[in-house]
């Protein structure tokens, strides 16, 4: 009697304590609770049509090399208490070439929509042309700890550069998620964003309420991550239709947190005015987009890709309002070594500009197409107060575009 009145105690301490500590482990994608509903499907499975040709994975990752990474943080159901949750939300990063090469930067280009948010180390970006690292997008108010973060985390797991600094501007974007989430608790930590960095990976990746995007609403419905991608054919202007020509990809991802209900069209179809809701009184979303592509360009060029993203997302239906801060940035993965300041000189690749509207489409298709897998592939989520948020009803959307097309 005497020992298993000694044992239970300690028992339930042991299991106490492990049930604490897995609360606070990342989440690789939402687990199964009331606060998530629905299998996870994207856009093209339900017979939405799109221009343009995918690749592979129809993801940023297509272009070679690309890596993305997530951390999802969702833990506690009810009523708000600052500091302890619920939690909704989460961390993305995304790696240009990998994890073998960060000590070699790429070509970048920077456009601002609407300035009403942060993606830090732009004014780098835009003076020297280069963006230098990986890309972490986060909440609003975790800005600060994912920028911090990540120069630990290169510091930790790289080399210094070629002039043999320690030196580093990351590029850190977000949307805010304070309608789900404990935004003021501040519950990304620095092991969150090594986390996403350290498991980033090439090929197909999770959409919709993972990452950065767990708490994200779009057009009113669950919104979050999304990406999609566009094999482009590029021929010589003097060249005849038989002429082989050059091969590129161009990928998107975003993290969608914007625009209302009436507004989203999918595919030329007003589906929002079709399916009533309100979630708010007026906009006050974001969206942050990240352009990668293997075509060789310039900064300037790459600025001009950026730029696309916004006929994108008027294609679904966005005016891009006061509240929303979209933040675009492009990068190539061409050009490997150009920054290496042992030489002198450097010989570069690009592509003439009258040759980049196939490009310019490409990011266009990409981004429409990008923002609905967000919608499409996810779930309906309760956060902070029982606030919830609808799924896109696929059933819906299916009987919308089948009438009205």
């Amino acid at each position: 009697m005497t020992s298993k009145s000694f044992a239970s105690p300690v028992l339930v301490l042991l299991l106490l304590l492990i049930t604490h500590a897995q609360g606070r482990e990342p989440q690789k994608s939402p687990p199964a609770r009331p606060t998530t509903e629905s299998k996870q499907i994207r856009a093209r499975d339900i017979g939405i049509p799109f221009e343009g040709t995918p690749g592979k994975s129809n993801a940023i990752t297509d272009v070679a090399g690309v890596e993305v990474g997530y951390t999802t943080l969702i833990s506690g159901d009810g009523k708000l208490e600052v500091g302890k949750g619920p939690v909704r939300t989460g961390v993305t990063a995304i790696l240009p070439r990998g994890h073998d090469s960060l000590n070699d930067p790429v070509y970048a280009g920077f456009f601002s929509l609407n300035g009403n948010g942060e993606m830090t180390g732009t004014a780098w970006v835009e003076e020297s042309g280069f963006l230098e690292g990986p890309i972490v997008i986060t909440n609003t108010h975790s800005v600060g700890v994912a920028r911090d973060a990540v120069i630990a985390w290169r510091i930790k797991r790289g080399a210094a550069d070629k002039t043999g600094y320690w030196w580093s501007l990351p590029v850190v974007a977000e949307t805010w998620d304070g309608w789900l989430n404990d935004i003021n608790g501040f519950h990304v930590k620095p092991e969150d964003v090594w986390h996403a960095l350290d498991t980033a990976h090439g090929g197909a990746i999770e959409e919709g309420s993972v990452g950065g995007g767990t708490g994200m609403i779009c057009y009113e419905f669950k919104g979050g991550n999304g990406t999609a991608s566009r094999k482009i054919d590029i021929r010589p202007a003097a060249a005849g239709k038989d002429a082989p020509p050059r091969s590129f990809v161009i990928g998107v991802f975003l993290q969608a947190n914007f625009g209302r209900r009436p507004q989203l069209t999918i595919a030329g179809v007003p589906v929002g005015k079709e399916i009533p809701g309100e979630v708010y009184k007026e906009e006050s979303g974001s969206c942050i987009a990240v352009v990668a592509t293997d075509a060789p360009l310039l900064p300037n060029q790459l600025k001009r890709l950026a730029r696309r993203v916004s006929l994108g997302l008027a294609r679904t239906g966005t005016i891009s309002g006061n509240g929303s801060g979209d933040l675009f940035i492009a990068f190539s993965t061409a050009n490997p070594n150009v920054a290496n300041p042992d030489q002198v000189t450097h010989n570069v690749q690009t592509i003439p500009n009258d040759l980049m509207d196939p490009l310019f489409a490409g990011v266009v298709q990409a981004t429409e197409e990008a923002v609905v897998n967000a919608l499409i592939d996810n779930h309906s989520m309760t956060g902070r107060d029982n606030h919830r948020v609808d799924a896109l009803p696929h059933d819906r959307v299916r009987e919308i575009m089948k009438r009205v097309r």
